[in-house]
């Protein structure tokens, strides 16, 4: 998941509600509130909510399912699947899920560890994996990192997953990243939770992606799910990924390989197969008489571990993180699980469930984040428990995922050089080979025409750079965490530079290999 991942915890759990802090069950629930006509009647109306969103937003394709009482309700296809083209999309179509994918991670660590395997320190397991604390290293345990509490920074890793690098050595370069106080903070990160996937999936002796088939896909009959791009990229009936290009229209973009990150973005799924997950997650862990995933390891899964939103004062919610799930209360009482994926090279998708009504709702989308799987989700619930919709919601939910991607963007409007700004130097200033810990290595290269071009990542990926005021010059960032235009920062003296974005944790500095 890219830097959207906060909007699904932080941002939509303060709009579903609150729940009681602390790794300790929720408190009994109150008896269901919906009878199944109003159930229905949210049902019934599901075809114009999703119509309409579609419509006002341009979202190309959609799959909606919902499940109540362990019975499918609804389960439709709406739109295409490639902008431009009609094949359509229905419950067969397989959508990329972007972070839901870590509630089904969930799901399969669960069935592979039981209750007390979350308790269990990912190191041993995991001989490349270490934080900056070697104390917190030795003590970090599977719960810690899937509820997002471990100490690491907001996303760490997943610039190097933009850059090309694989998961082995994504897990083993954590070490750099700066820790805040262990179990003390919240900060979302694909990678920690990546982590602890992987160190059970070694315990057990088998790749993750073969895990999670053996421990739910296939029991469950899941059989269009995968954790391996592979498999997605082969569907014949497959969704491809839009994004939204300058004058307003959707293109097809088709380039998100999530393998690095796989329990933390990497699934794949169908409307159909998502119906399989709703029912035996509502059922504890049970599906058609068959027990798939023990029923006290799942519900461990569903109790608030960290806080994720503090309350803003005057009245705000709190919001919290379970293992793989936001866990709330909404007005009601209820326990409400949810969880957004987004990926703004192409995917958005929401998962709620009101355990207590046994009542479930999957929402897929093949566009990047533009509001409407969370607002569907949203709607049909206001319908189901009111008869109407509270508010509307694409505006509300869009303007979050829009605050995070200015957030991430330079102050500094590298499009428009100072007046008096000062001359670059001469080329071969810059050019060289250089070197960075956590980034790998970098080369600066010279063209003909003298223009300057940075080579980064293990396949190196070439940015050439304009120059905006001395020895500061700028280049247009690509890949899922794509900021806009960057500044990179050359200090001679010192032979070496700074990349501005990959700098948030102070470790953006290349040093010249030539010293």
């Amino acid at each position: 998941m890219s830097r959207f991942g906060w909007v699904a915890v932080a941002g939509l759990t303060a709009l579903l509600g609150a729940a009681a802090p602390g790794p300790s069950p929720p408190p009994p629930q109150p008896p269901p509130q919906l009878d199944q006509a109003e159930v229905q009647r949210a049902v019934d109306r599901l075809d114009g909510v999703v119509e309409a969103a579609m419509k006002r937003t341009g979202t190309p394709g959609v799959a909606v399912a919902v499940v109540h009482d362990g019975k499918v309700l609804h389960l439709e296809g709406y739109g295409v699947r490639k902008a431009g083209e009609k094949a359509a999309v229905d419950a067969d179509t397989v959508f990329q899920l972007a972070s839901v994918s870590k509630p089904i991670a969930s799901t399969v660590v669960a069935g592979a560890v039981g209750v007390e395997g979350w308790t269990e320190p990912v190191a041993p397991n995991l001989p490349d994996f270490r934080l900056k604390d070697p104390w917190v290293t030795s003590h970090v345990t599977v719960a810690d990192l899937f509820s997002h509490r471990s100490g690491l920074p907001d996303h760490a890793g997943d610039l190097l997953e933009d850059l090309g690098y694989d998961r082995e050595y994504i897990l083993s370069h954590l070490r750099y990243e700066p820790l805040a106080p262990f179990r003390a903070g919240y900060a979302y990160t694909n990678f920690g939770l990546t982590a602890a996937a992987q160190a059970v999936a070694d315990e057990k002796g088998v790749p993750w992606e073969k895990l999670a088939a053996d421990t739910l896909y296939e029991p469950a009959g899941m059989n269009a799910t995968s954790s391996r791009f592979e498999d997605y990229e082969q569907a014949a009936n497959r969704a491809w990924g839009h994004v939204k290009t300058a004058d307003g229209t959707w293109k097809a973009q088709y380039v998100r390989d999530p393998d690095a990150q796989s329990p933390a973005g990497g699934v794949s799924s169908t409307a159909r197969d998502m119906t399989k997950w709703l029912s035996l997650q509502l059922a504890d862990g049970k599906l058609d008489g068959k027990q798939i995933i023990d029923a006290e390891a799942l519900e461990r899964t569903h109790w608030p571990e960290s806080v994720a939103n503090p309350p803003a004062a005057p009245a705000g919610r709190t919001g919290f993180y379970g293992l793989g799930w936001n866990v709330s209360y909404d007005d009601e009482g209820r326990l409400r699980l949810s969880h957004t994926g987004a990926f703004a090279l192409g995917a958005h998708t929401n998962v709620t469930m009101l355990p207590g009504e046994q009542l479930g709702i999957v929402v897929l989308t093949n566009s990047a984040p533009a509001g409407v799987a969370d607002a569907v989700a949203l709607d049909f619930f206001d319908i189901a428990q009111d008869g109407e919709i509270s508010r509307d919601w694409i505006p509300l939910v869009d303007a979050l995922y829009q605050q995070q991607e200015d957030a991430g963007r330079s102050k500094t409007d590298y499009a428009r050089p100072p007046e008096d700004a000062a001359p670059a130097k001469d080329a071969d200033t810059y050019t060289g080979a250089y070197e960075n810990d956590y980034y790998g290595r970098a080369e600066v290269v010279a063209g003909k025409d003298g223009a300057l071009t940075l080579r980064l990542g293990p396949e190196p990926q070439s940015y050439r750079l304009t120059h905006y005021d001395g020895d500061t010059f700028s280049f247009l960032t690509r890949g899922e965490n794509a900021v806009g235009r960057t500044g990179v920062t050359f200090d001679p003296d010192e032979k070496s530079f700074t990349v501005e974005y990959l700098d948030a944790e102070g470790l953006g500095t290349f040093e010249s290999t030539a010293q």
